[in-house]
């Protein structure tokens, strides 16, 4: 198949886009001019100019291509509005594309996030079609983009993937933590004790790219990939002081904590006209008790498990900063 791939300069995107071309499909990349190339030098590829907030650049990307998979996506942003053009807009524009230039398409796969879904009241994965309850400017806007995937064109041969928390070489969103432990100290909101899923980004590009590609009657599915447990954030912590061999202190942080810091960063934000990863809606979707999911839809219809367990993925995500001098 030859598959378009948004978002492959970026984490996951990267990583999906290496496993298309690994299994022997080709690979054509929506990128911007600025747009980094620097985890694209492994495997051929196609490249398409453009941005899904350009709705011209879009049609020429799309024609000829049998799937698309969406990863493009801001994860931090200023204010609502900034969201809204890439997360929302920014599909729209992708799938009007699709839909004057590729009405064929075979499959279009939605990379969404249990953020745009909402926590879990109870520990227990919500149901996919529970109403959904996102907390976060990002959620909704992911949530926004499910609903105009839904009602596409496409729709009938798309399939929407909710990400937990993903983790792995290339990611700078846990950079932090594991440069904390091997600095010894670890400030863990509420005590650490919330309760997450995750998958190791190879899992999850693995994943997207059965996903994309497969004959089975997947169309239509909502999926969320995992490894198999529920961890805490203290979990987490200690796998990844094995990973870089020291014991953090456990501080216990309360959320006015966090809330203020966040306040400080969103007030640098603001004078340095950037946006920044600590909000006031992060340290809240962060303060939830549960964010949890099941892969088992994925096993059910794609014979898809989880590979890599959190001992191993820490320690591959620690030789990987280790080796492009991040820690």
């Amino acid at each position: 198949m030859k598959v378009l791939v948004t978002g492959a300069s970026g984490f996951l995107g990267s990583h999906i886009a290496e496993h298309l071309a690994g299994a022997g499909h080709g690979v054509r990349l929506l990128l911007r001019p600025t747009s980094s190339r620097r985890f694209l030098s492994a495997f051929p590829y196609e490249e398409a100019p453009g941005d899904v907030t350009d709705p011209a650049s879009l049609p020429p990307a799309v024609e000829g291509v049998d799937a698309v998979v969406h990863a493009a996506a801001l994860v931090k942003a200023r204010n609502e509005a900034e969201f809204h053009a890439v997360n929302t807009q920014g599909t729209q524009n992708l799938l009007l594309a699709v839909k004057a230039a590729a009405p064929d398409l075979q499959r279009f796969v939605y990379i969404s996030s249990l953020a745009a879904h909402g926590p879990s009241p109870d520990g227990a994965p919500r149901p996919v079609d529970a109403p959904p309850r996102p907390l976060t400017a990002y959620g909704r806007t992911k949530l926004a983009g499910e609903n105009i995937t839904r009602a596409s064109s496409a729709g009938s041969r798309s399939i929407i993937f909710r990400m937990p928390v993903i983790y792995g070489p290339r990611d700078a969103a846990l950079l932090p933590f594991f440069r904390l432990a091997r600095l010894r100290v670890a400030p863990l909101l509420l005590g650490g004790r919330n309760r997450i899923s995750i998958v190791y980004v190879d899992d999850a590009a693995r994943a997207v790219a059965a996903a994309a590609t497969a004959e089975a009657a997947v169309a239509g599915n909502t999926y969320t990939p995992e490894d198999g447990a529920v961890y805490s954030w203290r979990d987490l912590l200690a796998a990844i002081e094995q990973a870089v061999g020291s014991r953090a202190l456990r501080l216990n942080a309360p959320r006015w904590a966090f809330s203020l810091a966040a306040l400080g960063s969103e007030a640098f934000g603001f004078v340095a006209r950037r946006a920044v990863p600590l909000t006031r809606e992060k340290v809240r979707e962060m303060a939830q008790s549960h964010w949890v999911c099941s892969h088992e839809a994925l096993r059910a219809d794609l014979g898809w498990t989880p590979r890599v367990q959190i001992a191993e993925g820490a320690q591959l995500t620690a030789a990987w900063y280790r080796a492009n001098a991040l820690l």
